[in-house]
């Protein structure tokens, strides 16, 4: 299994008929994650007038949830979401915290207006896709280390740490489905100059 997500927090601004459109993106591990980052906002921007949200909590698309805070039913929620979704998104957040200008926008324009607020935010904010992967910790002689590194970044891998002590260790996540195949490649590279240990198995975020 494999979802796409956002990396980070991602803010961007727009401005509407003298309304300011703030929205802010972030990837979520759970439904509290979500509750405690629109509570923030609400703190770090305390005069806006609505705090609209949308959220999928999990790596399902399950428990979606929103909210249109005071603005017309269906006009800034539900759109959110289904931006999200659009998007194919998962385990994200996303708030749109508005400052009313003195223009009304009417039902259309606040659906543009908010739904348009998203799509420019999540095309900005960096993308991840979880994947199941393997943490190796690949250990080589500080001879073999150069050619080693080199390998990693020809692949498509991700080196989470290295260490220097009596030998070299790379600690590294590779996809499952590609770990066979990579371990025997560097075993080849490396005439089997390497010692591996397989850390653990987990989700990782790899860069889309």
């Amino acid at each position: 299994m494999s979802y796409l997500s956002v990396s980070g927090e991602t803010v961007t601004e727009q401005t509407i008929e003298k309304s300011r459109f703030i929205t802010v993106s972030a990837y979520i591990g759970s439904e509290e994650e979500a509750k405690a980052f629109i509570e923030r906002l609400k703190t770090k921007f305390r005069d806006a007038t609505h705090y609209c949200y949308a959220y999928i909590a999990d790596e399902n698309g399950n428990f979606p949830r929103f909210s249109d805070d005071g603005e017309p039913q269906g006009t800034a929620g539900m759109p959110m979401l289904e931006v999200i979704k659009n998007n194919n998104l998962k385990q994200i957040v996303v708030a749109v915290i508005r400052y009313f200008g003195g223009i009304k926008l009417g039902a259309g324009g606040l659906l543009r207006a908010y739904s348009g607020a998203v799509a420019a935010n999540l095309a900005a904010a960096k993308k991840v896709r979880y994947e199941p992967c393997v943490k190796c910790a690949f250990e080589v002689d500080y001879t073999k280390a150069d050619l080693c590194q080199s390998f990693f970044l020809s692949r498509d891998c991700m080196i989470i740490n290295t260490d220097y002590a009596d030998k070299v260790t790379f600690i590294v996540a590779v996809r499952k489905r590609d770990e066979q195949d990579f371990n025997g490649s560097l075993l080849d590279k490396l005439s089997g100059k390497v010692r591996i240990n397989k850390l653990e198995e987990y989700l990782f975020p790899f860069e889309v």
